[in-house]
């Protein structure tokens, strides 16, 4: 199983330019994540600083009992090698044929002798859909087939943690649907704790378990995918629908007087939610059952009554019908149940309650019979 990842108080400038601040959050171990935010605002910087690349100016991150972001380069060397790097272009050498690029990081840190590695060359380039392409050049294939082989480099030392740098760019939306697909099922394949910088807001509906957004030096929010995409916070809806009006500016934020007139010129449709949640992509037929679910469901379940109204509705509604069933059952109980009044009749266990709703069932909002002895 994958890594959890703790990032605590993460601040990051570059001179007077304050990149992002008192950043806060934790990878769940096995789950993919998604970091989303308009262009500029820290995201790659921030995967870079949780592999030690970018060193940032306070704060801590912790993987594996490791401080990345404060220990001594011989601990950091140690912990990146729990890492696999996707980087945003491929980062492949265009001297060297695919085998070769990703046989590199095998040949550089590990003492397997040459069949060794090609068995392990060979498995990782199935596994990301080039088996037969090992002899071609960077310069002979196609954006796709490039992100792939970054991808199949980035596993070839069995990671626990897989870091993806935009690997949608430069796609078209089929290859892209094809990229999520693969990155599922090698989460299902490897249980790996993976994290994809973006701000394509497909992959960020379908592909992640959690989601969080950076905006104005900050993390807007981080948490279950449904807190997100059911969210009414102004820079959220505007960026997952990609309209022009809202705080997001060309130069990233606008000023208050921007924000008032287009606010005020807005007198049509003022329709302003989010789309519709759709479900989470699951592995290919074939592919093992992705354990991250399992963890999640139970994680996500326990904290249920914390989250927003509307992202309980999503969780509840996302559940597998046994599941629901399951989790809609009587809620673990806080004080010894109470019996009822003598003239009330006995209600069956497990039978609703009138005007009982699934969630309130799930969240344990059971009515409950008055205290013995005729109190209000």
């Amino acid at each position: 199983m994958g890594i959890e990842v703790v990032v605590e108080g993460l601040t990051k400038s570059f001179g007077s330019h304050v990149v992002w601040r008192d950043v806060s959050l934790s990878l769940p171990a096995g789950e993919v994540s998604v970091m989303l935010g308009p262009s500029g605002t820290g995201k790659t910087v921030f995967l870079k600083s949780l592999v030690g690349l970018v060193r940032p100016d306070h704060g801590r991150v912790m993987v594996d009992g490791i401080d990345t972001a404060s220990c001594r380069e011989r601990e950091l060397y140690q912990a990146r090698k729990l890492f696999g790097v996707m980087f945003q272009d491929g980062a492949l050498f265009g001297s060297l044929n695919l085998f070769d690029n990703i046989a590199f990081p095998l040949r550089e840190h590990t003492k397997l002798t040459e069949s060794e590695i090609r068995r392990v060359v060979l498995e990782k380039m199935e596994m990301v859909g080039l088996a037969g392409e090992s002899h071609k050049f960077p310069g002979e294939i196609s954006g796709g087939m490039r992100k792939r082989a970054g991808l199949a480099r980035a596993l070839v030392l069995d990671p626990q943690i897989i870091l993806c740098d935009e690997p949608d760019s430069g796609l078209d939306p089929v290859r892209t649907a094809y990229l999520s697909q693969l990155l599922i099922d090698l989460n299902a394949e490897i249980d790996a704790t993976i994290l994809i910088v973006t701000h394509d807001i497909q992959i960020a509906r379908t592909v992640p378990d959690n989601i969080g957004m950076l905006f104005r030096g900050k993390l807007v929010m981080f948490g279950p995918r449904e807190v997100l995409l059911t969210s009414d916070h102004p820079v959220i809806t505007q960026f997952v629908n990609g309209r022009r009006i809202g705080p997001i500016g060309m130069s990233e934020e606008k000023d208050e007087a921007t924000l008032a007139s287009e606010r005020a010129s807005v007198t049509g449709d003022r329709s302003q939610g989010l789309p519709e949640l759709i479900p989470q992509l699951v592995p290919t037929a074939g592919m093992p059952e992705r354990m991250a679910v399992r963890r999640r469901t139970s994680r996500v379940l326990r904290m249920l009554h914390t989250l927003p109204a509307p992202a309980q509705e999503a969780i509840i509604a996302s559940l597998p019908a046994a599941e629901r069933e399951r989790a809609a059952g009587p809620a673990l109980p806080t004080a010894p149940p109470e019996l009822p009044e003598p003239d009330e009749p006995q209600q069956d266990e497990g039978e609703n309650e009138p005007g009982e709703t699934l969630a309130d069932r799930l969240l344990g909002r059971h009515r409950r019979g008055r205290p013995r002895g005729g109190g209000t």
